[in-house]
């Protein structure tokens, strides 16, 4: 079986298995060898690893990822690729393909069983309207990850590692960052994928964080108010958070939280880091505690 990872060999297994992209199933496969190599380069994968791959495709980067893996476990949400998948693999004794939605898969399970509990690697090229939903998934199932290395928009990629301030900074930003610590491997034009997308995408390495970089006393208070900061990004922060529907305090209590950290009251959300919204949510924690909302 010749080495996929061009656009010739890609074609003729298209059309030896008469295969038609599915838009439902947001389909581009890479047929570029250099950002191949440059995906197996920036997840560090080593004999020593197992990898978890989400959206093999026609398997063009877990050929890559088995001659540096130990071992790999492809999961693919497309029937119809599976028998490219057995053919295109054949070559390999270290891989396990596996029919399925990522999002409904115990991924504990997977570390329990192939890697004896130990920290997995995580590589994927996702469908773009998936991609936050799976790597949140990931994280936030608490399952021991050493790296998630994936191709996202470049859009997304941009907002996953932005600083306090800037436009690209937002809820997606702050969660991530919570997580993980976010790096650039690379940028990837359309013409690197069949069929060509409209957007220009990156591969972003999220390097998994053995505990959470700040202390807060309640996290869903903190991810909630980080959500409300960002769903009205023009408004102040007192207004948005004031005028939550996920939220039930008043004015004045946002105020005075504000007003005990030292902040205007007509700061915006995008303003504060990580470090400001976890002491927010303890100050308005200790606000609700007094007996002062019902929230």
């Amino acid at each position: 079986m010749a080495k996929l990872g061009n656009p010739q060999e890609t074609i003729q297994v298209l059309q030896k298995h008469d295969f038609h992209f599915q838009k439902k199933f947001g389909q581009n496969f890479l047929i570029d060898p250099h950002v191949l190599d440059k995906i197996i380069e920036a997840a560090e994968v080593t004999k020593d690893d197992f990898v978890l791959e989400i959206g093999p495709g026609i398997g063009t980067m877990t050929q890559y990822l088995c001659e540096a893996a130990r071992q790999v476990l492809a999961v693919e949400i497309d029937n119809n690729l599976i028998p490219i998948l057995q053919e295109t693999l054949s070559p390999y004794d270290n891989v396990e393909i596996l029919h399925g939605d990522i999002l409904k898969q115990d991924i504990h399970e997977i570390a329990e069983k192939y890697n004896d509990k130990k920290p997995i690697k995580v590589v994927a090229n996702l469908p773009y309207y998936i991609t936050t939903p799976i790597i949140m998934g990931l994280l936030e199932s608490r399952v021991p990850l050493a790296n998630i290395t994936v191709m996202v928009q470049k859009e997304v990629a941009e907002r996953m590692q932005a600083e306090p301030g800037t436009k690209e900074y937002g809820a997606l930003s702050l969660a991530v960052q919570y997580y993980a610590k976010p790096y650039l491997a690379a940028n990837v034009p359309p013409n690197c994928f069949m069929p060509r997308p409209n957007v220009g995408s990156a591969v972003i390495r999220l390097d998994c964080l053995n505990r959470v970089p700040i202390e807060v006393s309640d996290e869903k208070l903190m991810f909630r108010l980080i959500r409300a900061s960002f769903n009205q990004r023009r408004k102040t922060l007192q207004n948005g958070l004031a005028n939550s529907p996920e939220l039930s305090f008043s004015k004045e209590e946002i105020k005075s939280a504000l007003e005990a950290m030292e902040l205007s009251p007509t700061i915006r959300g995008e303003k504060l880091s990580l470090a400001q919204f976890a002491a927010l949510a303890d100050e308005l924690k200790k606000i609700q505690q007094g007996g002062n909302t019902d929230e």
